[in-house]
């Protein structure tokens, strides 16, 4: 293999050197391949049950109010708790939320007030599930290894959102909601046991309860982090301008493909997974703001196109064109927020940035339905993604400082490998930061 192709390939290095990290990887993937296929069958049922686009993209709001109220406070006991303990009661929780998506799709009449709730719960339990996933990935990963840990990470949410939605229309089709449901309820339990093997990860010694002046100091160091706040910014416009994926059974009907509703929900996380899949080029890169604003650019631009066009073919090109560009702000926003974000305050950062990634997407279902409600599904997906390019261009010339960041000269950055390399020494080790030494608490 030649060494421009090698440069291309992942960096496995943090699958090979923390054994946390690989039993995370492979319950996550478990679990991940579930929730899409509730991903998909969850706005289908709703759209056979009521037939509104307004009601479809409604699930973003009645999932909005738990992801803020639990973000915030996952984030906060992220820090003040044992991670591992945190992961596993809320995958099983979730597993419980599944199952109640199954035995309402068994009755004879399925009622649509079980598939909003399943939806706020579920919503809930990420909040307060997300902070810790987050929060425990600088401590069982090398610093020099966290953008390949981000890029690996999504590779797994990738493989499960490609081969989830796919598999979810043909269920959907042929075998009945109900089997879709049941495979995500079964994939919990799976998870749940790989997540048992995890070591425990405690707060530190010195951490705090879980309050609302946590909540607000942890809000306070993101508010004085303009580049860090430039990030949440630019994430969240692309989010609710260009995230249509309710509108998405409505386009295809549109389009005359319903036969490409799974492919449809396959090809955001097929373009992020190319990307993945030949992201070494990502170490090389050192001013990861400029790449959130520009991939920022590029997904609102794509969505326009695929809005835009007639042909399904096509707009199946440029929804995966979409998923390259927000995989790429994906792995240079986790890398600043890893690098840069010290232990003690990382469950509560992990909190907004949650909501920052979250919120979007919840709002922009709502906003894509109710635009599609007052002028037409395919006006609502290009005009969302021609505002999108606006508000990310915008946003970089209001925020300096997230164009300037370099993780080789940032102050931040710098201070947080101190921290890592002072917690190793004290653990033991050699000062190299290795996965098994950083496990520890600062």
């Amino acid at each position: 293999m030649s060494p421009k192709l090698r440069a291309l390939l992942p960096d496995l290095s943090p699958w090979h050197a923390s054994r946390d990290f690989r039993l995370m990887w492979c319950a996550g993937a478990v679990t991940v391949f579930g929730s899409f296929l509730t991903f998909v069958a969850l706005p289908f049922q709703l759209k056979e049950l009521t037939g509104s686009p307004v009601a479809v993209g409604a699930l973003g709001a009645v999932q909005l109010v738990p992801l803020v109220v639990f973000g915030l406070y996952g984030g906060a006991l992220a820090d003040a708790v044992d991670k591992r303990k945190l992961i596993l009661w809320s995958e099983i929780a979730l597993g419980f939320s599944a199952l109640g998506l199954l035995v309402n799709t068994l009755l004879p009449s399925p009622m649509v007030w079980p598939l909003y709730a399943a939806g706020a719960l579920t919503s809930a339990l990420a909040g307060i599930q997300q902070p810790a996933l987050d929060a425990i990935v600088p401590r069982i990963v090398a610093h020099d290894q966290l953008s390949a840990a981000a890029a690996l990470n999504a590779l797994r949410w990738q493989i499960g959102g490609v081969v989830g939605p796919a598999l979810a229309g043909l269920l959907i089709a042929y075998a009945g909601l109900e089997v879709a449901y049941a495979l995500d309820a079964f994939t919990f339990v799976v998870s749940v046991s790989l997540a048992w093997g995890l070591r425990p990860s405690p707060a530190a010694h010195d951490a705090e309860k879980p309050s609302l002046s946590g909540i607000l100091a942890g809000a306070r160091y993101a508010w004085g982090r303009k580049d860090l706040l430039g990030t949440y910014a630019i994430d969240l416009a692309a989010m609710l301008f260009a995230f249509p994926l309710a509108l998405f059974p409505f386009l295809a009907e549109r389009l005359d493909a319903e036969w490409a509703l799974g492919l449809m929900y396959a090809t955001l996380p097929f373009g992020s997974m190319l990307v993945s899949a030949t992201s070494g080029w990502t170490r090389r890169v050192h001013r990861h703001g400029r790449m959130v604003a520009l991939a920022a650019v590029g997904w609102g631009a794509s969505m326009a196109l695929a809005g835009a066009m007639d042909d399904i073919w096509l707009v199946l090109l440029f929804l995966t064109v979409s998923g390259c560009f927000d995989m790429v702000s994906g792995i240079f926003r986790t890398t600043m927020w890893n690098q840069s974000v010290p232990d003690e305050l990382r469950g509560r950062l992990a909190g907004i940035e949650l909501l920052s990634y979250s919120l979007g997407p919840q709002l922009g279902q709502v906003r894509s339905g109710g635009v599609a409600a007052l002028t037409s599904v395919r006006t609502s997906v290009w005009s969302g993604g021609l505002a999108c390019v606006a508000a990310a261009g915008l946003l970089a010339v209001a925020l300096p400082k997230l164009m300037s960041y370099d993780a080789r000269t940032d102050p931040h950055a710098r201070a947080v490998a101190e921290q890592r390399r002072a917690a190793a020494a004290k653990a033991g080790g050699t000062g190299a930061g290795t996965a098994e030494e950083t496990a520890a608490p600062a």
